[in-house]
C-alpha cells in the first residue's frame, strides 16, 4: 500500500505542478468487521437445512475416455470407472481431489440433457456445480418458499446413491446447483 501512495503522490506532485490537480487524495482501505451475539449455529431455526461442502464440480465432456486420460496420466490424478447412470441420462467419471472431484458428464442416450449442452458447447465446458445439504427435503421445502425453481417434481438418486434434486440457474446466479443429501 506505501508504494501505491508514493507513486501516487508522485503524480499529483508532477501534475499539481503542470496544474492538472488541486487536491491531494490518498485511496485507504477499509476494513469492516462482523459480529454477533451468538455463535451462527444458534442463529438457524430448529428444523431448517444446513448447507454443506462443495461435493463437485460437473463438466460435460465431449469423450470421456480422452478427459478421463487427461485428467489421469496428465494431471496424475485417481479417476473412477464409467458410471452409466441412466435415471439422468449420463454416464460419469469421478476424478478425485484433494477436497472435492471432478464429475466428468457424458450423455448417455439421445435424450441425454448433456447431449443437448454439447450441441451448443461443442469442447463441453463446466456444467453445474454441487453442493451437499444435510436435509434434501427441507431444503427444497424451504427453497420453493423462496421462490427458487426445482427442476423436477422430486429428489431422485444420483450417481453418489444419494437424492439430489437441481435448481434452476436463473435463479442462481446463472449457475446450475445441484443439491445432494449428504
Amino acid at each position: 500500500m506505501a508504494h501505491v501512495q508514493k507513486v501516487i503522490l508522485g503524480l499529483s506532485v508532477a501534475a499539481r505542478a503542470a496544474g492538472t490537480f488541486t487536491t491531494l487524495q490518498t485511496l485507504t482501505p477499509t476494513v469492516r468487521t462482523f459480529s454477533r451475539s451468538q455463535p451462527l449455529s444458534q442463529n438457524i431455526p430448529e428444523g431448517l437445512w444446513n448447507l454443506g461442502r462443495l461435493n463437485h464440480v460437473a463438466i460435460a465432456v465431449p469423450d470421456l475416455k480422452v478427459a478421463s486420460s487427461f485428467y489421469e496420466n496428465m494431471l496424475g490424478a485417481q479417476v473412477s470407472e464409467v458410471v452409466p447412470v441412466p435415471e439422468h441420462g449420463v454416464s460419469v467419471v469421478f476424478v478425485e481431489l484433494g477436497n472435492t472431484k471432478l464429475e466428468l458428464l457424458h450423455p448417455l442416450g439421445d435424450e441425454s440433457p448433456i447431449e443437448s449442452f454439447l450441441k451448443k458447447n461443442k469442447a463441453g465446458g463446466m456444467h453445474h456445480i454441487c453442493i451437499e445439504v444435510d436435509d434434501i427435503e427441507a431444503a427444497v421445502a424451504d427453497l420453493k418458499q423462496k421462490k427458487i425453481r426445482i427442476l423436477s417434481e422430486k429428489a431422485k438418486i444420483g450417481a453418489h446413491g444419494k437424492p439430489v434434486i437441481f435448481l434452476h440457474p436463473k435463479d442462481c446466479g446463472g449457475v446450475l446447483v445441484e443439491l445432494e443429501e449428504a
